[in-house]
């Protein structure tokens, strides 16, 4: 079966789907011919639905997906740019949450929507781990601890200079400094020799971030429960992703106590124009 199916009677001949595939692999002989794929396009396709997704008139149907398979756009739900200025302005890093959990639904449906996050190669390396328990989180939290006090005893420059000393006492006084006493945490991760994976589960985490407040939810980035992940074999082992798998991101999630009602100033931006 061919790569793509062009329905002759829909397609204009356009030439929109040849220059908008990303790895060139469509070819339009002429103005009279419907795009054709060139030889070994089965090799270099990426499966990313550009073809399909940009044709205005559902002319083309891929072997991974059809146009029917594919909701339109509603344009009617696209935001404004003061809309989007104000939804990335008003995101906020939530470190006091509510003892109400989640429910599994929406934390699924979350992830639902990060999954279409862009990736290098339309590889989409990245896998979800939920640590759903809050005791599960907050024996998580403990051992990023021991790492914390590991190094304070053998890398203290290090240690004192990301203040862990006072991490450790936080965490001694009956405070959660690790996980902000949040009842879900997500983890991203990823097969460590795939080149794409970081980036990839930074941008679908960030996407799970910035929708989690149409959802009446708060997110804050675990950066030492991400950090102790990556280097901490107690850690790992405790966290049991697959072998070959490593954190590339982590991210606490659960209802914020308190409310924002002001947009905070940030330093202006470092512009360079070549």
């Amino acid at each position: 079966m061919s790569l793509f199916v062009v329905d002759h009677e829909k397609c204009k001949k356009d030439n929109i789907c040849v220059e908008e595939c990303p790895t060139g692999i469509i070819l339009m002989k002429d103005t009279n011919t419907p795009p054709v794929p060139v030889s070994h396009a089965e090799e270099y396709c990426i499966r990313c639905g550009h073809c399909v997704a940009v044709c205005p008139y559902g002319a083309l149907s891929h072997t991974a997906m059809t146009p029917e398979e594919c909701p339109p756009v509603q344009k009617e739900l696209l935001l404004s740019p003061e809309q989007v200025e104000h939804v990335l302005r008003s995101r906020r890093s939530i470190r006091t949450y509510k003892k109400e959990p989640v429910d599994r639904e929406t934390i699924t449906k979350l992830i639902d929507i990060a999954r279409y996050a862009p990736s290098g190669h339309n590889t989409q390396p990245v896998r979800w781990h939920i640590i759903y328990d809050r005791e599960e989180v907050q024996k998580l939290a403990g051992l990023v601890v021991d790492w914390m006090r590991f190094l304070l005893k053998e890398q203290n420059e290090l240690a004192m200079s990301f203040h862990m000393d006072r991490v450790v006492k936080g965490w001694e006084a009956g405070m959660d400094p690790i996980c902000r006493n949040a009842p879900h945490v997500i983890v991203t991760h990823a097969p460590k020799n795939n080149p794409a994976a970081p980036a990839a589960c930074t941008i679908a985490i960030s996407y799970l971030d910035l929708a989690a407040p149409s959802f009446g939810l708060g997110a804050c980035w675990a950066g030492y429960f991400n950090t102790a992940a990556t280097m901490w074999p107690p850690m790992q082992e405790a966290l049991g992703l697959p072998e070959g798998d490593t954190c590339f991101g982590s991210i606490m999630i659960g209802y914020p106590k308190y409310s924002y009602y002001r947009l905070p100033r940030r330093n202006e931006p470092e512009i360079t124009w070549r």
